[in-house]
C-alpha cells in the first residue's frame, strides 16, 4: 500500500530536477509572480459591450466571472489565498503516456484546460495544513461544446482506468482513474478521481491524488481539481462544487436584473 507522504519528503524526489529547471526556491508551495486579482461585486461592474453573436450575447462580462469565483472564505479555515503552483504538479503530474487518449487526460491536467479552452477567470486556493491545492476556473466554452467535455470525461474511468506514464524525472507512475459521485448542482456534472502512484529507485513511494470536477450550469461552466500528496478528503470537493453552482446561478439572476 502506498503511503502518505509528508510534503517536505518529496524534497529528495524533485531537488535537483527542478531546481535546474524550474527555479523552485521553495518546498511545496511557491511564491506567486503577482498577487491575486480582486474580486468585484456585480454592481461594481462595468457592462460588457454588445455583440453580434448569440455566443458572445451569452457569455459572462470579465467582472461577473470574477466575481463568480470561490474564496477562501467559502471553504472556511484551512483554505488560504495560493501562494502559487504546488511543486507537486511539476514532479508529479507532468507525464507523458502512449495509451490513447490518456496523454490528452494527463495534459489537460496539468494546464487546467479540463473545459477544453483556457478559462475567462481562475484561481488556486491552498490548504495550508496539508498542502493541498485548489484550482478552480470558470470556463469560456459553448454549452454544447461542455457537455461534448464532460462525456469525453465520463469515458476516462473506461478508457484510462489504469495505465502508465513517465514523469520528465524519468519515474513511471500507476495512473488509476475512477468515477467519483458530485452533489446534483447545476444542469451537467462529471466527477473524477486521479490517483498517480510512484516508487523511486531508492524505494520511497509516493502517490498523488486529485479530485476533478466539471459542472454546467445553463449557458455556464466551471472546473476544479482539488489535489495533494496522500489521500484527499473530498469535503472540499463537495462544497466547491455545491457553492461554484449557486454562485454561478446567482450571478447570471443578478445580471438580467441589471438589464
Amino acid at each position: 500500500m502506498v503511503a502518505a507522504i509528508p510534503p517536505r519528503a518529496l524534497l529528495l524526489l524533485i531537488g535537483a530536477g527542478l531546481l535546474a529547471t524550474g527555479g523552485i526556491a521553495a518546498l511545496g508551495l511557491k511564491q506567486p509572480a503577482s498577487a491575486p486579482y480582486p474580486i468585484p461585486t456585480i454592481a461594481a461592474s462595468t457592462p460588457a459591450p454588445r455583440t453580434s453573436t448569440r455566443a458572445d450575447a451569452a457569455s459572462l462580462t470579465e467582472a461577473q466571472a470574477q466575481a463568480a469565483l470561490l474564496t477562501e472564505t467559502d471553504l472556511g479555515a484551512p483554505w488560504t489565498a495560493t501562494r502559487g503552483a504546488a511543486t507537486w504538479r511539476d514532479a508529479l503530474l507532468k507525464a507523458t503516456t502512449t495509451t490513447g487518449e490518456c496523454q490528452k487526460f494527463m495534459d489537460a491536467l496539468y494546464s487546467d484546460e479540463l473545459l477544453g479552452a483556457p478559462a475567462r477567470a481562475a484561481v488556486g486556493l491552498d490548504d495550508a495544513d496539508t498542502d493541498a491545492q485548489l484550482r478552480y476556473q470558470i470556463g469560456t466554452r459553448r454549452p454544447a461544446d461542455v457537455d461534448k467535455v464532460l462525456a469525453w470525461l465520463g469515458t476516462m474511468p473506461v478508457q484510462c482506468a489504469r495505465f502508465t506514464a513517465t514523469t520528465e524525472l524519468g519515474l513511471v507512475e500507476d495512473v488509476q482513474v475512477v468515477d467519483a459521485p458530485l452533489p446534483r448542482a447545476g444542469d451537467a456534472r462529471q466527477g473524477l478521481r486521479v490517483s498517480l502512484a510512484t516508487t523511486t529507485s531508492e524505494g520511497d513511494e509516493y502517490l498523488l491524488t486529485l479530485d476533478v470536477a466539471a459542472v454546467r450550469v445553463g449557458q455556464d461552466s466551471f472546473a476544479l481539481t482539488n489535489g495533494g500528496l496522500g489521500d484527499v478528503p473530498n469535503d472540499a470537493t463537495q462544497a466547491a462544487v455545491q457553492v461554484g453552482a449557486l454562485r454561478l446561478a446567482d450571478v447570471r439572476r443578478q445580471g438580467r436584473a441589471q438589464v
